[in-house]
């Protein structure tokens, strides 16, 4: 018996004007999704209450493990993906390169979180010559911080343990959550809070006229102008996967985050070439490592993709849509055609780790719809949505209830 969790990150939300009063999932034909809600069909609550929606606390719910008593932070875990693990006393931080509107920094308005879906040589290029630049790298070795570059817009920052911060004392705002306001109410506060500050003001001035960023402007692209560093955790330790499930496992993402839970329980991640959290990533490539996971020796393998949430954030309903599109017609489709050449028996576990609301262009922590499909029982295919998963009256009550039902 072989298992599948497909996460797709953000797929679940609220009705939507533009699509004539109905969500996403509602208002599009997914028929392969659809042939998995032939199985099981429900609801589930990934984000515990009281506990922050993001994908770091549903997906570790998801895996079975509790946010409430394990969670140290969203950082901790993208540093983990990248290999980089804390050591007691070190503080990690997101950075997220950023786009700002206007000349002044104090002024200045943020219109992407991402940089404008910055990636590869130019994403690299612009973070490794704002830590080379000396004003930046004195204000940052006074508070002893690093900064790991990825060739993403994602980056992982490491404060030392002879500058640890309190961390309870330090104040963040997540910049996907406030795209298109004013940053002035929004910058760091607290421990480290002006320090911190201060490095965005510098990497602001720093590149914004950067040759990248000039390039980015005459292409019509947004600059990626500022760090913007949030999330702050510490030092993090998950039980293995194995021994929790007595399961061999891989994991297949474009995204740290999801690396670093996988790193933390013991869960293998192949990298996919091309592979990204944007709309154009490489599905097929994706599709392809998790079946070569599983004719490999592992049992279970789980399958994420990024593009829907990243689509929500930006307040765009045809990108979310196609991305819905993609993960039914080139993740899922090829997975239900090429997975009895691997195993005839096996199981697939759908859903979305948390809604992202195009409303809102944020998360919500309300409970999402799930579909548990079995190739020994396939039932009739039905409509896969929020509506039709309430209906049901099948309700789990937390994440690490999913895991179990698909190893049931």
């Amino acid at each position: 018996m072989k298992y599948v969790l497909v996460i797709g990150d953000g797929i679940a939300d609220e009705p939507v004007a533009q699509l004539g009063g109905k969500t996403p999932l509602a208002a599009l034909d997914c028929k392969y999704i659809d042939t998995l809600a032939g199985g099981r069909l429900g609801m589930c609550q990934t984000v515990p209450h009281g506990v922050a929606a993001g994908s770091d606390t549903a997906i570790l719910s998801i895996f079975g493990y509790d946010p409430r008593t394990c969670y140290t932070g969203r950082s901790a875990l993208e540093a983990a993906g990248m290999g980089v693990m804390l050591r007691p006393g070190e503080t990690s931080l997101r950075v997220n390169l950023c786009a700002l509107e206007g000349e002044c920094f104090d002024t200045a308005r943020i219109l992407s979180h991402n940089g404008g879906s910055i990636e590869g040589e130019e994403a690299v290029t612009l973070m490794e010559d704002l830590c080379a630049d000396p004003r930046f790298a004195a204000l940052a070795a006074a508070i002893g911080f690093t900064i790991h570059v990825t060739p993403t817009f994602r980056h992982t920052g490491v404060i030392d343990a002879a500058h640890e911060p309190d961390r309870t004392q330090m104040r963040f705002t997540e910049p996907h959550n406030i795209l298109g306001s004013a940053i002035a109410d929004y910058l760091p506060k607290g421990a480290l809070g002006a320090e911190l500050t201060a490095l965005m003001r510098a990497s602001f001035e720093i590149l914004r006229d950067h040759p990248v960023n000039q390039a980015r402007r005459a292409a019509g692209k947004l600059p990626a102008n500022c760090i913007w560093p949030w999330g702050p955790g510490a030092a993090m330790s998950l039980p293995s996967f194995e021994t929790l499930y007595h399961k061999k496992g891989s994991a297949v993402s474009a995204v740290p985050l999801v690396w670093g839970i996988a790193n933390l329980c013991g869960v293998d991640t192949p990298r996919v070439a091309g592979a990204n959290a944007e709309l154009d990533t490489n599905y097929e490539g994706k599709v392809d490592a998790v079946l070569a996971a599983l004719e490999g020796g592992a049992d279970f393998c789980c399958v994420h993709v990024e593009a829907p949430d990243e689509c929500a954030h930006g307040g765009d309903v045809e990108g979310k849509c196609e991305a819905i599109r993609r993960l039914d017609s080139r993740v899922v489709g090829p997975l239900l055609a090429r997975l009895p050449q691997v195993d005839p028996e096996f199981r697939v576990l759908i859903l979305s780790d948390h809604p992202t609301l195009l409303s809102t262009r944020g998360h919500d922590g309300h409970a999402v719809p799930f579909a548990l499909y079995d190739s020994r029982n396939p039932g009739q295919p039905r409509k896969f949505d929020e509506e039709h998963a309430r209906a049901t009256g099948d309700f789990l009550s937390e994440g690490p209830m999913l895991l179990r039902a698909l190893f049931a």
